[in-house]
């Protein structure tokens, strides 16, 4: 959610931020023989494109996701009023204009005509109401919902002392006005994240729950079926606002655990049009194979290992600031990634606004953690009891990280127990109840801001703040950022904020992602921005194979 300045009533949304210069799209091929010029009808004609996912998705229902895998797939079968292109920039989607108030507090959209569902059904202004309430709604439990409490009678909704959200409104059939309390900067950039798709009011309302294992979007990409832990298959949606999808099928094949070496084999046997690089890769070797396309990019997202700090010993702020000093972070990243990754000092990746490149971290320092340990009462490590980590991914890189971890912490006097579980499902569960003491987890910006990550995961009372971390001070900031109307004194706020939080050390911040993928010789028109997998258009990608 960075600044941006008020938008006319204009085609084509907004001009790009400044500040999101560096997420720049990476048109796969761009140059290359990966996209052509030549003339597409019939390239793709009754093509099928096959892509791995790490893990079954928990739901489909957009408003419920909690995790890329859902994302990754809803993504393709749900339109929002509003999308991310290629650089990030904000671009029409089911809204073909919006303009807002001098006071940035009151927002139009007008949705363009004849956008439809996929069962037949026109998309209606009252649809759009009802999708953005359910966010809301606390029955729901969508992880979005702070991001649209600034709506105007949204926390009145929420804790049931109003019936509707008196902020949103259906004007008539095809206009919705959305009225804020505050001018978060920029509202609009809200209405792009996955969570806020539209979705059919009568469905589902008829449907419960339900709705998220047989979803129904306007989305350039039919749901088909979902198989559990075998794969999901998406049809092509002829009927879509922006024309039909070049690809006539989408299937998503499942490999429960993230399994990368087992995604390489099948894509390198042609079972799969893409592919991550498998641990351990030598990737020049690799991009050069049967001329596969290799991409990298910079990702807006944090990998760290998070501490539940409200069970004993973590709740000991020393003791998880002697985890953080005793684990070698940088020569795991050489050793096992190969330097692929880059180090987190902090919270905030590179490129986002408020990222400080003076954030020293903390630096390796064996003596310190056994120095933090003697001062919180455990000399030696007596005393300490070994420390549950846990994991949903069970890959060979992992699994030698664990084991570099464990050496570096025992060292310290700190002994760990390593526990994997492989369903995405159930591993997530325990960490949203808070029964994980220590749990490794990715963080990938729903909205490329700072506000998304601090706000997101260290607020007292959001949603995804799976920590139970609270600190009165970081709250006041955080909010005091929020509606900061000048871009450097959110800066000055968001990194007063994260220092305080690295202080606390509620997690230990590992790496920050690089996008890195293979594509098969024969895929074209991929586009990849700063938002990774889940937001690729594959509506736009088309095979030319050979003849």
């Amino acid at each position: 959610m960075v600044g941006t300045s008020h938008l006319t009533r204009k085609k084509g949304g907004v001009t790009p931020p400044v500040l999101l210069g560096w997420l720049l799209a990476v048109l796969v091929g761009a140059g290359s023989p990966l996209v052509s010029a030549q003339d597409l009808n019939g390239a793709s004609a009754g093509s099928a494109y096959r892509r791995p996912l790490g893990h079954d998705p928990k739901t489909l229902d957009p408003a419920r996701i909690s995790d890329i895998y859902s994302l990754s797939v809803s993504q393709q079968i749900f339109d929002g009023l509003v999308q991310f292109d290629q650089t990030l920039a904000i671009k029409p989607a089911l809204a073909e204009f919006w303009r807002a108030s001098r006071d940035g507090l009151t927002w139009t959209f007008d949705l363009r005509k004849g956008a439809k569902f996929h069962h037949g059904r026109e998309v209606t202004a009252d649809d759009v109401v009802y999708s953005l309430t359910r966010i809301v709604d606390p029955k729901t439990r969508s992880g979005a919902a702070d991001l649209f409490l600034a709506v105007k009678g949204a926390r009145e909704f929420r804790e049931r002392r109003a019936r509707t959200v008196s902020g949103l409104v259906a004007l008539d059939r095809n206009t919705v006005q959305v009225t804020l309390d505050e001018a978060l900067a920029p509202f609009v950039a809200v209405l792009a994240v996955g969570h806020a798709k539209i979705v059919p009011r009568d469905l589902v309302e008829a449907q419960g729950e339900a709705f998220g294992v047989h979803p129904i979007g306007s989305g350039p990409f039919r749901f088909l079926v979902w198989e559990r832990g075998k794969e999901i298959v998406l049809t092509a949606n002829a009927e879509h606002f922006d024309g039909p999808p070049k690809l006539a099928r989408l299937t998503f094949r499942i490999f429960p655990g993230d399994q990368r070496d087992a995604m390489h084999d099948e894509f390198l046997k042609g079972g799969l049009e893409d592919a991550p690089l498998p641990p351990r890769a030598d990737r020049q070797a690799l991009a050069a194979a049967a001329g596969h396309i290799y991409v990298r990019r910079p990702m807006s997202s944090v990998r760290f290992y998070g501490f539940n700090t409200r069970t004993k010993p973590l709740s000991d702020r020393r003791v998880r600031q002697a985890i953080v000093h005793a684990i070698d972070r940088e020569a795991i990243i050489q050793n096992v990634y190969f330097g692929q990754h880059t180090l987190a000092r902090g919270i905030l990746p590179p490129g986002t606004l408020g990222f400080n490149p003076r954030l020293a971290g903390y630096p390796y320092d064996p003596q310190k953690a056994r120095d933090l340990l003697a001062q919180a009462g455990y000399p030696g490590g007596r005393g300490l009891p070994p420390l549950a980590v846990w994991s949903s991914v069970k890959r060979n890189d992992v699994v030698l990280e664990h084991e570099q971890i464990k050496k570096s912490l025992a060292a310290a006097g700190i002994a760990v127990e390593i526990h994997y579980d492989t369903n995405w499902v159930s591993f997530s569960k325990m960490v949203d109840e808070g029964k994980l003491p220590i749990f490794l987890w990715a963080w990938y910006a729903d909205v490329p801001d700072p506000d998304n990550f601090l706000t997101k995961l260290f607020q007292s009372r959001s949603a995804r703040n799976f920590f139970g971390y609270a600190n009165a001070v970081v709250d006041d900031l955080l909010a005091s950022a929020r509606t900061a109307g000048d871009p450097q004194r959110r800066v000055e706020l968001y990194r007063r904020a994260e220092q305080l939080i690295l202080e606390d050390a509620p997690i230990v911040p590992f790496f920050h992602h690089t996008y890195e993928r293979l594509f098969q010789p024969y895929v074209r028109s991929v586009e990849v921005n700063g938002l990774g997998d889940p937001y690729i258009p594959f509506r736009k990608i088309w095979l030319e194979r050979s003849r």
